[in-house]
């Protein structure tokens, strides 16, 4: 027996990096306990890109491609394109009817983003922007999903959620919606290469579908110790970039690895080298599952066709409620 229902999704905007491995990972074991629907959130990309939309079809396949290759199985849980379960759209039209302007309004990341994009001289203060969290609790209350998996930050949004079934809950004099409890995985925050934010834009993550020669490039191109000039120089692995990622990879030797940082045992070319390996060893298996459906189109489409199928059957038993609790 399986506890209860999740859903999750990611935005296309491009290819995974190792960034999202650890969420990836928990997904993946979570297919085993919970009945679970995961979305690719075709038009929350919308929300920021809406004068560059020409690539979103492109990275719809790459993202199917990464989650399959992480290890999703469309077997054991729907894998589809959020805009082909119109559903969705349903759902957030009537839930939009419902939020106060001030609900949307304090929710913490559409105040970063508004700052953060407006420092780029891109206006994003649309409709669909101010309300891309009303859309994001539809996702989710679409399948009356009980749980979702999330880091810290994204806690705001899970509570926004509930309160808005809460509310729905209580304007029609109904018990329809859960509110959906947070399941919080431990996400590891890899910074890029450089030490700023992991980011495609910046091209400083590792995909992951790198080969073993992208790999070994982008981990020469990582900030080491600036004051260290020669391999017997004393290190400072706490100001290493390298180092940071050992703490991941390398935990159960990583005491050691200081210490001969620190002592001059180790040179950085060397330490680059065994992070480098470990790295390939991890991605290895993603690579190659990844290559295996690349070269199989007509099986990518049937898994999201198949995926937003079974997704429809719930989806359509919510909204069927939705409208008869409504009256409408």
């Amino acid at each position: 027996m399986k506890k209860g229902t999740i859903f999750s999704g990611m935005r296309p905007t491009g290819k995974l990096h190792i960034g999202h491995l650890s969420v990836l990972k928990n997904w993946v074991e979570l297919q085993d306990k919970y009945n679970c629907f995961f979305g690719i959130v075709d038009w929350h990309a919308l929300t920021t890109a809406f004068d560059n939309t020409e690539k979103i079809q492109e990275n719809k396949r790459l993202m199917l491609l990464d989650w399959l290759g992480a290890g999703l199985d469309p077997e054991k849980s729907p894998i589809f394109v959020q805009s082909s379960v119109k559903e969705h759209g349903e759902l957030h039209l009537l839930l939009s009817m419902i939020t106060p302007l001030s609900w949307v309004e304090r929710v913490p990341t559409y105040k970063d983003q508004i700052v953060q994009l407006g420092s780029q001289g891109k206006d994003i203060s649309t409709y669909g922007f101010l309300g891309y969290p009303v859309l994001m609790a539809a996702d989710i209350l679409v399948y009356r999903a009980d749980t979702v998996p999330v880091g810290e930050d994204q806690l705001p949004h899970l509570e926004f959620t509930r309160e808005l079934a809460r509310r729905f809950n209580h304007l029609y004099n109904c018990k329809l919606f859960p509110e959906p409890q947070a399941q919080l995985a431990k996400v590891a925050m890899l910074p890029g290469v450089d030490g700023r934010k992991m980011s495609k834009s910046y091209n400083n993550d590792i995909p992951l579908g790198a080969t073993t020669e992208e790999i070994w490039e982008k981990v020469q191109m990582m900030v080491t110790d600036p004051a260290r000039i020669k391999k017997s120089d004393p290190g400072h692995p706490e100001v290493c970039i390298v180092h940071t990622y050992h703490q991941l990879y390398h935990a159960l030797d990583l005491d050691e690895l200081s210490d001969d940082c620190r002592q001059g045992k180790i040179g950085c070319v060397q330490c680059k080298k065994r992070l480098a390996k470990v790295i390939d060893q991890q991605l290895t298996p993603i690579r190659e599952k990844r290559q295996y459906y690349e070269n199989k189109p007509k099986l990518l489409r049937e898994i999201l066709e198949t995926g937003a199928r079974d997704a429809k059957i719930k989806a359509t038993e919510t909204m069927t409620l939705v409208r008869s609790a409504m009256k409408i």
